[in-house]
């Protein structure tokens, strides 16, 4: 069965973050193959509803086809970037008591060489979460200029030779279009003086194209400020991430938002207006020796938690929304 290819990590840890009641309303706002949901599910009464999204059609298809039949369910497709309208659009108005986030690349996206996520199997160089909608990274790699290039290599991938990578890349599609992974990554690994060890020389590369082609970070710090927004009092937001940018991005807004408006910090009085909407919930988890053990792509995974501790300002429009 598909769903069976992927392992939900921290899944205990996230659904327990959650602080699950029966009869609560909660968004899984990264269907992927479902580990979290069906676990969030059986945490769930008859009185409880389950929002899922994704915006991978071959993940809608997985949730359409396994959950039609539970009146809990409602099952969207639409990017968490937008999360103000979909959800808002089959809530009613309702405040959601949860909301998690399992950020990245599921096993089935990396395992389909179709989707062109891997350099470990040649596929058609493709990237997109959603491949019905924007350019792939063969198209968006073609056009792309090289000091853009350079940026997102760097910024993204943390990419160390970004500026030879950009150059080889570059080079490379005057002569031919790049259209496979294994065209790329063969660019790469030819561009890349050293290894790092444990790491095929494209992976950088690929994680960093990946996510400008889906526009990964605008989406989460969109999804983020949304969720704010449609979180009742003592809602829960959890937000698993797998590297250091996806993880840096979520302290960021978790943090800022649990701390005082600066302008009035220090002051004797600080009206509620300037107070933090969110509470920390416990420290940065992060998989135990026996997950990374059973599943190693668990390795680099990190669960932030935070509990929303006051209505949000009125007439504030969150970022992103609709």
């Amino acid at each position: 069965m598909e769903a069976a290819l992927h392992a939900p990590v921290l899944l205990a840890e996230s659904i327990s973050a959650l602080a699950i009641r029966q009869d609560g309303l909660y968004v899984d706002a990264t269907f992927g193959r479902g580990g979290h949901a069906r676990e969030l599910l059986a945490a769930l009464g008859p009185d409880g509803r389950l929002v899922m999204l994704d915006r991978d059609p071959a993940a809608v298809k997985v949730a359409m086809r396994e959950f039609a039949g539970d009146a809990r369910v409602q099952v969207i497709h639409g990017a968490f970037g937008d999360l103000t309208r979909l959800v808002g659009e089959v809530v009613d108005g309702a405040s959601v008591d949860g909301i998690l986030f399992d950020l990245g690349v599921s096993s089935p996206q990396l395992d389909e060489a179709e989707r062109g996520f891997s350099f470990l199997r040649d596929g058609p160089l493709d990237m997109r979460m959603d491949p019905s909608h924007g350019e792939s990274a063969a198209q968006w790699l073609a056009r792309v200029a090289e000091s853009e290039l350079v940026r997102v290599l760097a910024d993204f991938g943390e990419e160390r030779f970004a500026r030879r990578v950009a150059r080889a890349i570059v080079a490379a599609r005057a002569v031919a279009p790049l259209l496979t992974t294994s065209a790329l990554a063969a660019v790469v690994s030819g561009a890349v003086p050293t290894r790092e060890p444990g790491k095929h020389p494209a992976t950088r590369t690929f994680q960093a194209v990946r996510m400008a082609v889906n526009g990964e970070l605008q989406q989460l710090e969109q999804g983020l400020e949304q969720a704010l927004g449609l979180l009742a009092i003592d809602g829960r937001l959890a937000v698993i991430s797998f590297h250091s940018l996806e993880d840096r991005a979520v302290k960021q807004f978790m943090r800022r938002h649990a701390e005082e408006d600066p302008v009035w910090r220090g002051l004797p009085v600080v009206p509620e207006h300037a107070q933090p909407l969110l509470a920390l919930v416990g420290r940065a988890i992060r998989p135990q020796a026996a997950e990374v053990a059973s599943n190693v792509r668990s390795r680099s995974a990190t669960l932030r938690v935070a509990r929303k501790v006051r209505a949000s300002p009125p007439g504030r429009r969150w970022r992103g929304a609709a």
